[in-house]
């Protein structure tokens, strides 16, 4: 009976319940990316109405969850404080806290697509704001986890993984974002956001592109990370896949901005580039997705331990099919329909798989867990 009563039990693998608040880290928040991109998936669906409706309900969902996720970690910070500085310091829980900013983003895109035909132009002045603090947060990531990955952490060729990767492509993400977001904007802020954008896309990519030569080359030599690490080999498409986001959606956006403000000498130089940008990181990210299918099914011959880090098979699988379609809309060419529609299925299935065994996982409290508390 006591066995029964205790699986039933919130909190059963933890000292008491609130160990829950102790050893929240914010590699949590991978699942408002993961449950936030199917949102955006789904919204790419406008003509089929209960896809759509299917996204906006996933897009409130995700904001109650990354407000719980937000309050949670504050929490840690005010009542833990010692404990949750130490994470600055660790040399794999630190990558995480780019997080935050790409699940934010999320939200951000929620708001355009699925706010503004809900509550209409008022929702704008909420989803600037909240970029502007996500650009920051972004950039905040990008550059303080590598300084402190520079002076105070140990790091080794063959301890590398892709999630080196999370504070880099924050930025990138939230490029993406204000991209999204600009059209939406006054003549002057479209400009702006547009321009900074672009600032953020080149604080992203080129710096995740050199680490992933790195990566590639620490995976001949060394051969696979352990299972529980099964899932990173799909970080590696995230920056590839945000980044020809990114440049997809300025390349339609940017020229108009430029040429409201002035600027249409540039415009068409701009749009070009961007596109053809796009197209080559898409090609690339091809790639990227047939060696990550194949890295996958090589995992899964044996058995791979179920963790957060799973969240890595939903947001960059994602954003690349989100990358697709909207790459469909601009280019006749059917098979970059059929492929996205195609990827948008593996992803609801793989969120459901994921977002299941992450439920169980934190009903019991088995997911709990902050390695840079191990010492304690």
């Amino acid at each position: 009976m006591s066995i029964a009563v205790a699986s039933i039990r919130p909190f059963s693998r933890l000292a008491t319940p609130a160990d829950a608040v102790r050893f929240f880290t914010p590699n949590w928040f991978a699942a408002t990316m993961g449950t936030g991109i199917l949102a955006v998936a789904l919204g790419q669906f406008p003509d089929l109405p209960l896809l759509f409706a299917a996204g906006t309900g996933l897009w409130f969902f995700n904001v109650a969850l990354f407000a719980l996720f937000a309050v949670l970690y504050a929490t840690r910070w005010v009542t833990h404080f010692s404990g949750a500085k130490r994470i600055l310091a660790h040399s794999s829980m630190s990558m995480s806290l780019g997080c935050i900013p790409m699940g934010l983003s999320t939200l951000i895109n929620g708001a355009v697509l699925f706010g503004i035909p809900l509550f209409g132009a008022a929702i704008v002045p909420v989803a600037q704001g909240l970029w502007w603090a996500d650009a920051t947060l972004s950039l905040a990531c990008g550059i303080g986890v590598p300084f402190m990955m520079f002076t105070r952490q140990n790091h080794a060729p063959h301890q590398m993984t892709a999630i080196w990767l999370l504070p880099i492509v924050a930025a990138g993400v939230a490029a993406a974002t204000g991209a999204l977001l600009a059209p939406h904007l006054p003549a002057a802020d479209q400009l702006t956001v547009t321009l900074v954008s672009y600032a953020l896309w080149a604080c992203s990519v080129p710096m995740a592109l050199g680490l992933l030569v790195v990566l590639v080359v620490r995976m001949i030599v060394h051969n696979l990370p352990d299972a529980n690490m099964a899932s990173s080999c799909w970080l590696a498409l995230g920056p590839i896949a945000t980044g020809a986001l990114g440049m997809l959606l300025l390349a339609r956006h940017a020229p108009i901005a430029l040429e409201a403000n002035g600027l249409g000498a540039y415009a068409d130089a701009v749009g070009g580039a961007s596109f053809l940008i796009a197209v080559l990181l898409w090609g690339y990210g091809l790639w990227w997705l047939g060696m990550a299918g194949l890295i996958t099914l090589r995992y899964f011959r044996d058995d791979v331990p179920f963790n957060l880090s799973w969240w890595a098979f939903t947001f960059p699988l994602g954003v690349y099919a989100v990358t697709t379609l909207n790459l469909a809309h601009i280019v006749p060419f059917a098979p970059f329909m059929a492929l996205g529609t195609g990827l948008c299925g593996v992803l609801a299935v793989v969120w459901a798989i994921v977002a299941s065994r992450t439920l169980a996982g934190a009903w019991h409290g088995e997911l709990f867990a902050a390695p840079c508390l191990a010492d304690d």
